[in-house]
C-alpha cells in the first residue's frame, strides 16, 4: 500500500460523507432522531458512531491517550455533529499528511475495549477506517432513502469520475 493511495482513500471517504450529510439536511429534526432498524438506532446514532470510530483510530494511530467515546446526547443537532466532523477530518487529514510509506507497515498497539492489548499494522487499521465507513454510510444511505432523500451514487468510480481521475 503506498500514502499516496491511503490518501486518495480518505479523500473518497471525505466526499462520500459529505454527500451522506447533504441528504441529512433535508430531513426533518424528527426524521434525523427517528429510530431506525439498523444498529445504532438512527441516522444521528448511525453517524456518531461512524464518528466516533474513526476519531478512535486515529488517536490510536498516533499513539495517543484514548478519548472518550463520543456521546449522541452531546450533539442535539446535525450542525452540532458537523463541527466535530470538520474537526475531526481536519485531524485526520494533517495525520495524514505527516505518514510516510515506511510508516504505513508498522506495528501499532493499543488496548481493545475490553482492556487486552493488541497490535494491528497501520495500513490495515486505515484501510478498516475506510470500509468501516462505507458499512455505516450505507446504512445511512438506507435510512436517508426511507425519508426520500437518498444521497445518490456513492461509489468510489463515481468519486473517481468527479474528480477527473477515471475516464
Amino acid at each position: 500500500m503506498k500514502i499516496e493511495e491511503i490518501r486518495t482513500l480518505f479523500d473518497y471517504n471525505y466526499w462520500a460523507n459529505q454527500q451522506i450529510l447533504t441528504a441529512c439536511a433535508q430531513v426533518s429534526r424528527d426524521q434525523y432522531f427517528a429510530r431506525a432498524a439498523f444498529p445504532y438506532g438512527s441516522l444521528r446514532g448511525t453517524l456518531i458512531h461512524m464518528l466516533d470510530a474513526e476519531q478512535i483510530w486515529r488517536v490510536r494511530c498516533q499513539q495517543a491517550a484514548e478519548t472518550p467515546e463520543i456521546s449522541e446526547s452531546n450533539y442535539p443537532t446535525l450542525e452540532a455533529l458537523l463541527a466535530l466532523l470538520r474537526k475531526e477530518e481536519s485531524a485526520m487529514r494533517a495525520y495524514l499528511a505527516g505518514l510516510t510509506e515506511a510508516d504505513l507497515v508498522n506495528p501499532i498497539w493499543y488496548k481493545a475495549s475490553n482492556g487486552e492489548p493488541r497490535s494491528i499494522t497501520l495500513w490495515h487499521i486505515l484501510i478498516h477506517v475506510i470500509i468501516h465507513g462505507t458499512q455505516h454510510r450505507s446504512e445511512a444511505a438506507a435510512i436517508l432513502t426511507s425519508y426520500h432523500q437518498s444521497p445518490g451514487d456513492i461509489d468510489f468510480t463515481v468519486y473517481l469520475r468527479s474528480k477527473g481521475l477515471q475516464h
